[in-house]
């Protein structure tokens, strides 16, 4: 149920869907002949529109995170294993078109093939079910079977979690199968703004990984600005941040989480 919630909660929480409410609001209050409270919200509108369209925000915010951990040192043999944190392959497409496509989260599975290659005794357990309303699309960890088979990657080396829908899903999957393979300090390996989420959770499931963050968003030096060149691309920024501080504050508010912004 809280899974649903989450979701039907994020449709209406991000910028621009507030914008749009902020126009419907208005338009009612128009109606209703309350003329100062429809101009304060179609302000409202705007404002959320042109931070949100025309400025670096998003990217700020989203560069604070993927700053947080950077990439631990690797020790002279390799690591023994790799967790991978699944939501990087477009399922809805595959089931339709079929092959394999990766979607904009897809250099975690690219960095963890490189590393897979590089260090041929390492075990790799891939964290993700289908995330999706339907429920009746493959995830990741079912995906990427065909996706390391096709770079000569043998199946005993992979390890499937099938069943996580979230973030905290993965952690609490993963910890059993991690337990049942006797495996210990694994690599983790997600999108850098997500790590702090995830770092979070392993921390408090008393599951020890190191930190090996991909998919960089940002430059890692931007500083806060007026932008009219990109307001598709900062609009994107702007929500995967502010969804990404969302779930850290309502991992931390829940009590799964030590902190509110792990280090």
């Amino acid at each position: 149920m809280s899974y649903y919630a989450s979701k039907f909660f994020w449709l209406a929480a991000q910028p621009l869907s507030l914008a749009f409410f902020a126009v419907v609001i208005a338009l009612v209050l128009g109606w209703l002949g309350w003329r100062r409270l429809q101009a304060t919200f179609l302000l409202l509108s705007a404002g959320i529109l042109f931070v949100t369209l025309y400025t670096s925000a998003g990217t700020v915010m989203l560069q604070a995170l993927e700053n947080r951990f950077a990439r631990s040192a690797l020790p002279v043999e390799g690591p023994r294993c790799i967790i991978v944190l699944g939501g990087s392959f477009e399922a809805e497409v595959i089931a339709a078109r079929g092959g394999v496509e990766l979607n904009q989260a897809g250099d975690r599975f690219v960095e963890t093939l490189r590393l897979l290659q590089a260090y041929p005794e390492a075990r790799v357990l891939v964290s993700g079910g289908d995330g999706s309303f339907s429920g009746r699309y493959a995830g990741d960890a079912a995906v990427s079977a065909a996706f390391f088979g096709a770079y000569g990657i043998s199946p005993a080396r992979l390890i499937q979690e099938e069943a996580s829908r979230t973030t905290f899903e993965n952690v609490e999957n993963t910890r059993d199968l991690l337990r049942r393979h006797g495996l210990d300090g694994c690599l983790l390996v997600t999108s850098a703004f997500h790590m702090p989420r995830a770092v979070g959770l392993f921390r408090k499931a008393g599951l020890s990984a190191v930190p090996w963050p991909t998919d960089y968003r940002t430059s890692g030096v931007a500083s806060l600005k007026l932008d009219f060149t990109q307001p598709s691309a900062n609009a994107q920024l702007t929500t995967t941040a502010i969804r990404e501080w969302i779930g850290l504050a309502a991992y931390y508010l829940a009590g799964r989480t030590e902190t509110l912004l792990p280090e």
